[in-house]
């Protein structure tokens, strides 16, 4: 009987670590999964954790340099990178500076969580050296490949695939239940308290027009809790001043996207990810414009969707209806194995007895100035080796680190109570921890 493949999956944040597990199920079937968590202001809680809907141990807490000095130690056949571009480089320089010469290494691979509609050069590009970095969609795939072949890098690493979250059941229409409308809110879109209380209201006066209908905000996270992106104006606080309330039919979630949709018959949002697990489901979806429609939004990326609408329309009885080439382009709801091609790709390269080193197109030649910084973050040096005192942390070092980081959420946790308007450089400074 084959020994199991030993993977690796490191994320920074409560959605990336649910990406880097299901993406490693997809990839390696019968795997045995260790997992990390990169400290920083984003690590999540018990809580969210335990919201994404990936069983499993709570995965350890490290640094990047602790989690190459893993890699080099033990044995592990794939590696996925959960992490925002710059981290990724980093491990990426490291992997290189433990196996500079072919070796018999891990396969490295990488990827984005969701909606790519900023910054595809720049994260991209920190994401080269990977011997995978996957593509969600044949749009996506398309842009990646350009973008590397623009400056004149190696290409062959993306490899198309599929949101892994993408899955549930077809929606079937409410019938005798209750009408349900869920409006999936994010973090830092759009980042102003006016814009963010805007559509709290008209999510709560929809549901005065329809009192027969559930309203349901989804939100992300509690107050002191930190995602990908930082919330500064949460809706929780933002709900709590609204003039008369929410109404009886209107009220706050939380729980897993995935059971939330289960009962979801339209689904609203500026510009989730969540819009396209609906769209899969073939839930009607509707990507707000009432804000406009920009780049700074990333409501740009669902053109020619047919999901565009604003409030007004949807209070008039509008359900948008979506696209199927666009669809079909964004690989949502597509037929047959999205991840084939990629998981005969890994196990093609776990097999092999070497692997060449990997190769990021950033170096001190073509990047002098950029790359050295990068690694700095992660307390690497610029040949990817662990900066003096990265890697070894005494017992009592990690203790005193928990107990200050302890004391700082509840003391952001605090300050929501209290009314703050901003938390901010509390939330930075935990990062620093």
């Amino acid at each position: 009987m084959p020994e199991r493949k030993r993977v690796a999956v490191i994320a920074d944040s409560d959605t990336r670590w649910k990406w880097g597990a299901l993406t490693a199920r997809r990839l390696v079937p019968d795997h045995q999964l260790t997992g990390f968590l990169l400290r920083g202001r984003a690590t999540p809680t018990a809580r969210q954790l335990g919201e994404v809907g990936v069983q499993g141990d709570r995965p350890a807490e490290v640094t990047c340099a602790e989690f190459l000095a893993e890699i080099g130690r033990e044995r592990y056949d794939v590696v996925v990178l959960s992490l925002v571009g710059g981290a990724v480089q980093a491990v990426l320089h490291g992997a290189r500076a433990l196996w500079p010469e072919p070796s018999r290494r891990p396969v490295l691979v990488t990827g984005y969580v969701g909606v790519v509609y900023e910054k595809l050069a720049d994260g991209l590009l920190l994401r080269h050296g990977a011997d995978l970095v996957l593509a969600n969609s044949r749009h996506d795939a398309e842009r990646f490949r350009a973008v590397y072949e623009g400056v004149g890098a190696d290409a062959g690493a993306v490899t198309e695939t599929a949101l892994p979250f993408l899955g549930g059941a077809t929606y079937e229409p409410a019938g005798s239940r209750t009408h349900t409308v869920v409006f999936a809110v994010q973090p830092s879109v759009p980042d102003s308290r006016a814009d963010r209380a805007y559509l709290l209201e008209r999510a709560a006066g929809h549901a005065r027009l329809y009192p027969e209908r559930e309203v349901l905000i989804k939100l992300r996270s509690r107050p002191g809790e930190h995602t990908t992106h930082l919330e500064e104006q949460p809706y929780q606080r933002l709900a709590a001043k609204l003039p008369g309330g929410l109404p009886p039919n209107c009220r706050l979630v939380y729980g897993n996207m995935g059971e939330v949709l289960d009962g979801t018959d339209l689904l609203v949002t500026v510009s989730s990810t969540a819009a396209l697990e609906s769209l899969h489901r073939a839930v009607p979806t509707a990507v707000l414009t009432d804000l406009g429609i920009r780049e700074a939004l990333g409501n740009h990326h669902f053109l020619g969707s047919g999901c565009l609408a604003s409030w007004d329309q949807l209070d008039a009885g509008l359900l948008p209806k979506a696209d199927p080439d666009w669809l079909a382009a964004q690989g949502v709801a597509g037929g047959g194995d999205p991840y084939a091609a990629a998981r005969a790709k890994v196990a093609e390269l776990a097999d092999r007895d070497q692997l060449p080193a990997p190769a990021p197109y950033y170096t001190l030649t073509t990047a002098p100035r950029y790359l050295p910084g990068i690694l700095a973050r992660q307390h690497l040096a610029p040949d990817g080796t662990p900066l003096p005192g990265a890697v070894r942390e005494t017992a009592g070092q990690s203790r005193l680190r928990r107990k200050l980081r302890a004391h700082l959420r509840e003391a952001a946790r605090g300050a929501y109570r209290h009314g703050v308007q901003r938390v901010a450089p509390v939330i930075r400074r935990m990062g620093e921890l």
